[in-house]
């Protein structure tokens, strides 16, 4: 893990992939790295496989990403890795919470992870999905998320890759507004269905942000992965013919998975420099 060379700023790849293949993780490290590029900046990313290996970072990042994964987020409270876990969730708090600490440390939570922030933090019922949610969705932007600079440059409604059987809803806003959080975002209105909306974006605190969705979804490169002839037969088989060339179709439009890309994560990486500038400036 980790390089010699001197960096601009470190930063912690939390995978709980728990080894299975995914896209994930490839499209947070791109993510990462076209940001550096692009501020010509040279950047340290180490990652921790903190399900099969109880990995988690130190404080000595100065950004953190937790990806999503598969599974129940309901299945694995008390397990190693998982107190590791929150173990390593609370020390980020504690520092934030310090007067006399900084610069303060900013962390965005993915899918999975952003399942297991809202059962720990009990901010909503999180419960499983009556079918798989796959696919391009539009995300609706509640009144806090017009004013989210992560959003910033949002159209509403925007556009995700969603892919979960599990979700959060029945929000409580109470303990929300006790943390100082918001929900920033919830899934498309459908009017025909008598389920209530999950929610798909919270601002946790000041420097802890999550989605239920996958904004580090890359739009040509899941084009092509899905295109591939066993992706494609896997996908038909358990969605439909229809749902894949649905798929196909949005991700290739500029305007929907691909601005969502160019836009989130990048602002996340943003935000959290602004701190470290702040800071030795």
């Amino acid at each position: 893990m980790g390089t010699n060379q001197q960096s601009d700023y470190k930063v912690a790849i939390l995978d709980l992939y728990e080894g299975v293949a995914n896209e994930g993780m490839r499209c947070i490290r791109t993510i990462i790295a076209e940001w550096g590029a692009a501020q010509q900046l040279t950047i340290q990313v180490d990652e921790f496989n903190v399900r099969q290996f109880n990995e988690v970072p130190s404080l000595e990042y100065d950004m953190y990403i937790s990806s999503g994964g598969p599974g129940s987020p309901l299945e694995t409270i008390g397990t190693e890795w998982e107190s590791k876990y929150f173990g390593w969730l609370k020390q980020l708090e504690d520092w934030n919470n310090g007067r006399e600490n900084f610069p303060k440390k900013h962390a965005f939570f993915i899918c999975h992870s952003f399942q297991l922030l809202c059962r720990h933090y009990q901010i909503g019922t999180v419960c499983k999905r009556k079918s798989t949610s796959f696919g391009v969705f539009p995300v609706h932007m509640m009144e806090d998320g017009h004013y989210e600079k992560i959003f910033d440059g949002l159209n509403d409604p925007f556009y995700c890759v969603d892919s979960r059987d599990f979700q959060v809803i029945e929000p409580n806003h109470e303990t929300i507004r006790q943390m100082g959080g918001a929900i920033l975002a919830i899934e498309k209105n459908r009017p025909h269905v008598p389920f209530e909306r999950a929610i798909m974006a919270v601002r946790f605190s000041s420097y802890f942000m999550g989605t239920q969705f996958h904004p580090e979804a890359d739009a040509n490169g899941m084009a092509m992965y899905l295109q591939r002839a066993d992706k494609k037969q896997m996908v038909i088989e358990t969605h439909g013919e229809a749902k894949w060339q649905s798929m196909v179709e949005q991700l290739l439009d500029p305007g929907k998975i691909m601005w969502t890309y160019q836009h989130i994560l990048p602002n996340f990486l943003n935000e959290a420099a602004k701190e470290l500038v702040a800071q030795s400036s």
